[in-house]
């Protein structure tokens, strides 16, 4: 790239679908100093232009593949933006300005180049966006000694070996495939085969085909597996780890046995945080463990807070409190930026990366790192998820937990994907649940559903609200996208899909019409009437 104009501090945007050329550009860039910002290739016009602005990025290499996505929105990425295409070059589809790479690479010098950049561990490396789940992405930074560090507790903690073979069909703009994954062949020479696109259709067939050893998952993915029908490829391969984050307490144990999986390697990270933790043995539904006699050996914590506000609760001395053992609370990892372990190196936007650190914590004048995520530990040390901190809502004085609610839910419908989040209702405290369901063919029966609710769920954490739709939006990590449905709310006005409310005068599920008059009018009033009884009614244990 040097070449071409770009120097030491350059960013460059990465935008295309995975294959062993995405990696090759970001570490040649690395290697002259020039740093990547690594776009999700999902991404369409506002929320496109939005990553590669912020990033400060003065070029974008884009694949051929995803053309039409970057002539749409040339004229908003500004006329200084250099563009690039790997790939397939159809000067018809992409914009009259942009050169082709592949030739320019072809012929580019095979030496190293004559002037490294000296680099250290806590230089810039690239930039890798959150997934954008409750609201825009954010650019986080990562470092050389964090692609290091990340990559390195997947080998030792997992023990690992140079002959595995690791199948990635994780994302490469996302750390758990291009650091996890593509990090163990970098660093410790794992052969690592990388998909395109994941497909539940083709999992197994890819694993016993390339005789993999080791398998990443991410969010939704083992449930998509289980939601395959049976094949012999599932049980002929030479998996014997299966390694990653989001793995449901519901399905745990169904993952291990119809895969016949000796090893689940369960654990819980984020590519911005400080306080990623380990599952080593195995212990079902837990997503790491830290030691309860020696806490200070990695100075994470679970602290309480506000469950309304999420704000921090502090003592008399105006330090957190730490939660004992069953209470949730959010993790945070003290901030020490000497060490690899503890530091954080927080966002491009700088009020991005200040709102996630929090002073006074552990001790008077300490920092440390808000994960924005509430969990749970056991009296041994075992730490359980509990919910994304914007995602508990509170209902008839309970703290609802969507991700508990969404695994009993997907459970009974045979894993279909399902949204749960909260809703306000008109002259009602608190949030009522509302479940988003991908039901394409309109099979399921609301009240049937509801029946068995009424057995697995205490009351407060049944839904009030079903919406039925063809699918349910996912991000590039296969994370449930809530943002549209809790903006659309319960508002037949703002969708076609097919509605229902917990109607306790008759003790069913009734459909939410969306004839203007009777939603504004009696509908809605009758809503609200009933729920606030529902809400001053004696409360039940369900079983």
């Amino acid at each position: 790239m040097r070449p071409l104009g770009f120097r030491l501090g350059d960013v460059i945007a990465i935008f295309m679908e995975s294959r062993p050329e995405f990696v090759g550009l970001w570490l040649g860039m690395a290697k002259v100093g020039i740093e990547a910002a690594l776009i999700n290739f999902n991404l369409r016009l506002d929320s496109l232009v939005y990553c590669v602005t912020t990033s400060g990025a003065k070029a974008v290499i884009f694949g051929g593949e995803l053309s039409s996505a970057i002539s749409e929105v040339n004229g908003m990425l500004g006329k200084n933006m250099a563009k690039y295409c790997s790939g397939d070059y159809n000067p018809d589809v992409i914009p009259v300005e942009t050169r082709h790479l592949d030739p320019l690479l072809s012929t580019a010098s095979k030496l190293p180049p004559n002037q490294v950049p000296v680099k250290g561990l806590d230089d810039r490396l690239f930039y890798i966006y959150t997934s954008g789940t409750t609201g825009m992405p954010k650019a986080a930074i990562v470092v050389h000694s964090r692609y290091y560090r990340i990559a390195a507790f997947g080998y030792y903690a997992y023990k690992m070996h140079p002959d595995d073979i690791l199948y990635n069909c994780l994302p490469l703009y996302h750390s758990a495939g291009n650091i996890m994954g593509v990090g163990q062949c970098l660093i410790h020479g794992l052969t690592v085969v990388i998909r395109k696109k994941f497909s539940a259709s083709r999992f197994w067939d890819d694993c016993t085909k390339y005789k993999c050893t080791i398998i990443q998952y991410i969010g939704e993915i083992c449930r998509y597996l289980l939601n395959q029908p049976v094949r012999e490829s599932e049980t002929q391969h030479c998996v014997r780890l299966a390694v990653g984050n989001g793995l449901r307490p519901t399905i745990w144990e169904d993952f291990t046995k119809r895969f016949r999986i000796k090893q689940i390697g369960e654990f819980y990270g984020a590519t911005e945080c400080n306080c990623s933790i380990a599952n080593l043995d195995g212990k079902v539904g837990a997503c790491g463990f830290n030691s309860r006699i020696l806490p200070s050996v990695y100075p994470i914590r679970l602290v309480k807070v506000n469950e309304d506000t999420m704000e921090l609760i502090r003592d008399s001395r105006g330090l957190c409190i730490p939660c004992r053992p069953g209470e949730p609370g959010l993790l945070v990892g003290q901030i020490n930026q000497q060490d690899p372990l503890r530091r954080f190196d927080g966002y491009v936007s700088e009020s991005a990366t200040n709102k996630k650190i929090a002073y006074n914590v552990f001790e008077k004048g300490d920092q440390a790192y808000l994960s924005g995520d509430v969990l749970v530990m056991d009296e041994l040390g075992y730490m359980y998820f509990k919910d994304r901190s914007g995602d508990t809502f509170r209902w008839r004085g309970e703290n609802v937990s969507t991700t508990e609610v969404e695994g009993i839910l997907s459970h009974i419908l045979n894993q279909t994907d399902v949204a749960v989040y909260g809703v306000e209702v008109p002259g009602v405290e608190g949030k009522a649940g509302m479940a988003a369901i991908a039901d394409p063919k309109a099979k399921v029966n609301p009240n049937v559903l509801y029946q068995e609710l009424q057995k697995v769920l205490p009351p407060y954490a049944r839904p009030i609200f079903l919406r039925f739709l063809p699918q349910v939006d996912t991000t590039g990590t296969f994370k449930i996208q809530k943002t549209r449905l809790q903006r659309e709310g319960f508002n037949p006005h703002q969708t076609s899909d097919r509605l229902y409310f917990l109607d306790l005068k008759l003790g069913k599920m009734s459909k939410l019409l969306a004839d203007e008059k009777t939603y504004c009018g009696h509908q809605l009033l009758n809503m609200s009437r009933a729920m606030l009884l529902y809400r001053a009614a004696p409360r039940r244990t369900g079983k």
